[in-house]
């Protein structure tokens, strides 16, 4: 099923089995900030993004090697090189997915991000270490920049896709047969807004942080709050802004964002996390959070 109907959405997705996958990742994967400046196409439809002089690239690069030692504690965490002909490319997940068995190359919006479809080195990691099946949609024409754009519920096999220049409808139907998902819901976003991964997470198939100013139609925030009630999150637009959204969970019980992320939860907040079962774990990231994306848009996940 892929739908915009949320009505109907909401009917299947209940009576769907957690028996889709893991509901978390089995190891993760980043690629270094090296050469970490603004990319000036990018920051064209990203508003997150700093100027110029907010760029530093030398706190991010020992951020984000903090955030692979973080990550490391719970699961297999490895960090390709980055390239400085693609300064932004610290934000993986959009470019590769997988599924049990395969890898999925995405097609970037901007060309100065299309670039890192063609890195050989992360290609050859999937296909001939793994040996994952490939499946590349990034010469295709539809911009569809996976889990960027359509946040996953792996237990489910459900997709929520949400609608902009970063993603269009022929993108996320693509997206959806490629990981063989059972369900998507298809919606936009609210204008000024670029990937739904900063307005939306699903935290191991059981509770969703959700940034309700980030959606066009309210319909869509109260059927994503039916699914995974009672442990929806309704985050404020303080919470919204400080990145909370971009959140991930890497096992049953802890849930990481960025520290500016956590710092900005509500006591209510923290207290629903807690009553679905979740810690949750911070790594400092305000210089990489200058590239217009947070914690969650760093990690690629290997299933």
């Amino acid at each position: 099923m892929i739908t915009r109907d949320c009505v109907a959405f909401l009917e299947h997705a209940r009576g769907l089995a957690p028996d889709f996958g893991p509901a978390t990742a089995r190891a993760a994967f980043l690629l270094a900030p090296d050469g970490f400046t603004l990319a000036e196409q990018s920051a064209a439809d990203n508003r997150y993004m700093a100027d110029a002089a907010g760029f530093d690239a030398a706190r991010a690069s020992a951020q984000h090697r903090g955030l692979q030692r973080a990550l490391s504690r719970v699961l297999p965490t490895i960090c390709f090189a980055g390239d400085p002909n693609t300064p932004d490319a610290l934000f993986p997940n959009n470019v590769f997915a997988t599924v049990a068995g395969r890898y999925v190359v995405g097609r970037m919006r901007h060309a100065v991000r299309q670039r890192e479809a063609t890195r050989a080195d992360i290609r050859g990691f999937f296909g001939g270490v793994l040996d994952y099946a490939e499946i590349d949609l990034s010469t295709q024409p539809h911009p569809c920049e996976l889990t960027g754009a359509m946040v996953v519920d792996r237990a489910r096999g459900l997709g929520l896709c949400g609608l902009s220049e970063r993603c269009d409808e022929a993108g996320a139907r693509l997206v959806h047969e490629a990981l063989g998902l059972r369900a998507t819901l298809l919606f936009e976003l609210a204008p000024g807004e670029y990937h739904t991964n900063v307005v939306l997470a699903v935290l191991a198939g059981r509770a969703a942080l959700i940034c309700p100013r980030g959606f066009a139609d309210s319909a869509v925030v109260d059927a994503i709050a039916a699914l995974y009630a009672p442990h929806a999150v309704l985050l404020s637009p303080a919470e919204h802004g400080a990145f909370a959204g971009n959140a991930i969970a890497l096992s049953e019980d802890l849930v990481w964002m960025s520290a500016g992320a956590e710092q900005a939860l509500t006591p209510a907040s923290r207290h629903a996390l807690a009553v679905a079962g979740f810690r949750v774990g911070a790594v400092e990231l305000d210089a990489i959070e200058a590239g217009g994306g947070s914690l969650r848009c760093c990690v690629g996940e290997i299933f």
